[in-house]
């Protein structure tokens, strides 16, 4: 099991930050291209996909001993953020694969050999909900089952699932996340939603697929900070789980609020007016000025929200204290309050665009789309968060949820 043991250096510096961040903004016209193919598709292109490896950008969180960046969130959300402004879906796919790559670091030495010594270029999709059965075998758990909503399935080589871990009783005795190869996976096509819809969120299907024990890694265990790789030197292994499986989700949505305010901004200075009004130019309007300064306010709040929230895991992952339960609770709020305040600022920029910003050609209404169901995943939901972070404030020892 992990223990900390020392102070360590942050594993980013600041010149391989400003670095990825580039990478990231290199590729926003690329992205911009294929945005409504990628919809269409219902996944991310391969232009999109290729040109993210090529960059480096599928292994920001991978450890650099198996040929990864091991950034730190703050470096990771800057990335998705501004992918996001670009293309949702696939700032979305980017962040999930991602994440997944930190997990990675979580498992034991020989897991992480199996993903990344065969193929250094793997990428690794999850999902944590134990939505399957499991029998104890000799060496590990045969598991049968269904996960759905699996974001960047269909550009991946393994993948993380929940599954219940039981002994030779059938008892359940944990829940873990079992680690298992695609090729030992099927994809039922299920991903049929109003936004975000290039992000292939499919279902994976496992018929008996046996996985043994140190490809299982106790999720329990892990919320609370005690993983079992073997490589304690690496600080960004000790950030704290929930903390960052959920604010990872928010990065490409404060992207899709700025690529909006961007537009808007850009159609604006083209000189639209205002229909039915004196104005021909709508710049020249107070009722402009101030929604766009409320837009750009609501989105600066949610960013610093964000970003003081990834400095806070950091900054515990480099000290020798797992993150306090009521910051780990606090973060919780950040995430839902960085969901609302990107989508009150997308609502205002609705009403600048006008009814314009629902036709079919306009990338507004996809960026609008494409937050408003991003938002909604579980794991974000402001009001779940709100009372989770208010017990923890109060010292309420009962919690609404185990993932905090």
């Amino acid at each position: 099991m992990m223990t900390i043991t020392a102070e360590q250096t942050s594993p980013t510096t600041d010149t391989a930050e400003t670095d990825l961040v580039a990478r990231a903004a290199n590729l926003l016209d690329l992205l911009r291209k294929n945005a409504a193919q990628t919809e269409a598709d219902r996944r991310v292109v391969e232009e999109n996909i290729e040109a993210l490896a090529a960059a480096g950008l599928f292994k920001i969180s991978v450890p650099k001993r198996l040929g990864g960046h091991e950034a730190d969130f703050s470096t990771f959300l800057k990335v998705t953020s501004t992918l996001g402004q670009a293309c949702g879906s696939t700032a979305w796919v980017t962040s999930l694969i991602n994440v997944c790559g930190w997990i990675m670091g979580l498992y034991p030495d020989q897991a992480q050999r199996d993903v990344y010594e065969e193929n250094p270029e793997a990428r690794v999709c999850g999902v944590f909900a134990p939505s399957s059965s499991t029998v104890a075998v000799d060496g590990g758990l045969k598991v049968t089952g269904k996960w759905g909503f699996a974001s960047g399935s269909l550009h991946s080589q393994w993948a993380i699932l929940g599954v219940p871990v039981v002994d030779e009783t059938g008892a359940q005795i944990d829940q873990g996340l079992a680690l298992i190869p695609m090729s030992e996976l099927s994809i039922e096509d299920t991903w049929h939603v109003a936004g975000m819809r290039g992000t292939g969120s499919n279902t994976l299907v496992a018929n008996d697929v046996f996985v043994p024990h140190y490809r299982i890694m106790s999720l329990t265990q892990a919320v609370e900070g005690k993983v079992p790789t073997e490589h304690t030197d690496e600080a960004l292994y000790r950030s704290a789980f929930v903390p960052v499986a959920s604010l990872i989700l928010i990065g490409p949505q404060l992207g899709l609020a700025k690529g909006a305010l961007d537009f808007v901004k850009n159609s604006l200075a083209k000189g639209k007016g205002i229909a039915y009004t004196f104005y021909d130019r709508a710049t020249d309007s107070g009722s402009t000025q101030i929604n766009i300064a409320q837009a750009a306010s609501l989105i600066d709040t949610a960013e610093l929200h964000m970003l003081r929230a990834a400095s806070d895991i950091d900054t515990a992952a480099k000290g020798t204290d797992y993150l306090d339960f009521e910051t780990r609770a606090r973060v919780r709020m950040d995430v839902g309050t960085v969901a609302t305040r990107s989508r009150e600022a997308m609502d205002i920029l609705l009403n600048v665009q006008g009814a314009g910003s629902f036709a079919e050609a306009s990338p507004l209404q996809q960026k609008w789309r494409d937050l408003e169901t991003g938002s909604r995943h579980a794991v974000v939901n402001p009001a779940i968060a709100s009372e989770a972070y208010g017990r923890a404030l109060l010292g309420v020892k009962e919690q609404v949820t185990p993932l905090i």
